[in-house]
């Protein structure tokens, strides 16, 4: 049985629970981190020294860290459009992996969803919004002249390098902010909407994470935003 442990409103593991209902996985869902808390408790280092969501464990093979997550289930799955034998079309989902991870991410969300919506409105930095306001919209633009080209990052077709920057747009869409028209990166977000699996665990309202006085920051949630 595939357990996977980690809160819903997590970003990573929102990643990595969309990817298992796009494998139609028999899993067993156990809330952690965040209000669920259990990140550090003895049993659940075990299973991740760092304490930190999502972990899975499938048949007693344990993983952490969502993006070696993602490549371990398909992998593990073994078919297209998840996962191709041959290394250099597997390249083209593992590039822009790696790219939302190292150059996406902590602009949009460590940085801009972070800063706006995770941080209490008087302690907001309105300089270091703007400025990440103004380099996510810059990778939203790189995108869509990508995605003039083509209806997916992954090619022709849904695959696994549009998982990680997919997740990132229904937050990037929902913050109340100014945005550069992006015809083609919104064309993309519609297709991906229109997907179930991407409904369900995408799609997640994150209330619970909006910034208030009397909640303290805590570093560990800053990969799980």
């Amino acid at each position: 049985m595939l357990t996977i442990w980690g809160r819903r409103s997590s970003f990573n593991v929102q990643k990595v629970m969309w990817l298992i209902a796009e494998l139609g996985l028999a899993h067993r869902h156990v809330p952690a981190g965040g209000d669920a808390g259990g990140c550090d408790t003895p049993e659940f280092t075990r299973l991740n020294p760092h304490q930190r969501i999502p972990v899975i464990d499938w048949d007693g093979q344990v993983v952490w860290e969502s993006h070696a997550i993602l490549r371990y289930l398909a992998a593990r799955a073994g078919r297209p459009p998840f996962w191709s034998d041959d290394p250099h079309t597997r390249s083209t989902s593992e590039r822009w992996m790696d790219w939302s991870q190292s150059t996406l991410e902590p602009e949009v969300m460590l940085g801009l969803f972070w800063a706006l919506v995770r941080t209490p409105v008087q302690a907001r930095d309105t300089a270091l919004i703007r400025r990440k306001q103004l380099t996510s919209a810059l990778h939203f633009q790189r995108l869509d002249a990508i995605l003039a080209r083509q209806p997916y990052l992954s090619g022709a077709t849904f695959g696994l390098g549009d998982i990680p920057a997919g997740a990132t747009l229904y937050r990037y869409f929902a913050m109340d902010i100014d945005r550069p028209h992006v015809p083609h990166v919104e064309g993309w977000y519609q297709r991906l909407r229109a997907r179930a699996a991407y409904a369900e665990h995408v799609m997640v309202p994150f209330d619970e994470l909006v910034g208030k006085p009397d909640r303290g920051a805590r570093l560990l949630d800053l990969e799980q935003a």
